[in-house]
């Protein structure tokens, strides 16, 4: 299991709830910089799959500072809850969401992604960008989101891949390996979470391996989206009625 910090024995769920702690006060800066400000078209992309789905729910897990929840205004909701296991990443978000004035649509609380503090099918859609690899255990996670999940409701995510191709796989991994830390260490004060990142990506299974996890935690109609080279994929499934 790739943790962030190895030297402590403090389990995965504890030690990323301390990296992002840690730099909950430069995330948003470092997300756009590191990323190029490509984050935000991969989330824009991922949101219009679940336009006129009648989606009224919506329930955004490792939620950070509130982006991804933010953009899922775009399919016009009634509401929107976030949830993170970062106190630091929540109180910057909470901030945001009441200086744009969006309190009324967007709720964001303290909330373990495998132990969701909701009830049965409660969510019309789920959402979760970049988070899903920080999971300690990704089957029970993705478990208890299809608990909450109405039947014929809708699971997106999107998360970090690893290229399959020349050049991109070549250049990714030289930025991933070389750039993103030395960036990561000159800006945050916690260089241990931008190599944490590159660690996480290698180790996760992504593409066809994450499709059939999802599958076999109940989901169907997956669907799996490579966008930029394979950098990132979107991942759609479906709760059946």
């Amino acid at each position: 299991m790739v943790v962030p910090y190895k030297n402590q024995n403090k389990g995965k769920k504890e030690q990323v709830a301390d990296m992002f702690n840690s730099i909950s006060h430069k995330y948003d800066f470092l997300n756009h910089l590191l990323s190029g400000g490509i984050d935000i078209i991969w989330r824009r992309k991922a949101i219009k799959l679940l336009k006129n789905k009648g989606i009224k729910k919506v329930l955004d897990i490792a939620t950070g500072t509130g982006d991804f929840a933010i953009e899922a205004l775009k399919i016009n909701p009634e509401k929107i809850v976030g949830v993170d296991i970062s106190e630091g990443m929540l109180a910057f978000g909470k901030e945001k969401i009441k200086k744009m004035g969006l309190e009324d649509k967007i709720t964001l609380q303290l909330g373990d992604s495998e132990k969701l503090p909701f009830s049965d099918n409660s969510f019309d859609a789920i959402t979760v960008s970049f988070g899903v690899r920080n999971y300690e255990t990704l089957e029970k996670g993705l478990k208890d989101m299809f608990r909450v999940l109405k039947p014929g409701g809708y699971c997106l995510i999107l998360e970090f891949s690893n290229p399959r191709h020349f050049p991109m796989k070549q250049l990714y991994n030289f930025y991933s390996k070389y750039c993103l830390p030395l960036l990561g260490k000159l800006i945050s004060k916690d260089p241990a979470a931008y190599t944490y990142l590159p660690e996480s990506v290698q180790a996760f299974p992504d593409g066809p391996d994450f499709i059939k996890i999802y599958e076999s935690c109940g989901f169907s109609n997956t669907q799996w989206i490579p966008m930029t080279g394979g950098i990132c994929s979107i991942y759609l499934g479906q709760k059946a009625k």
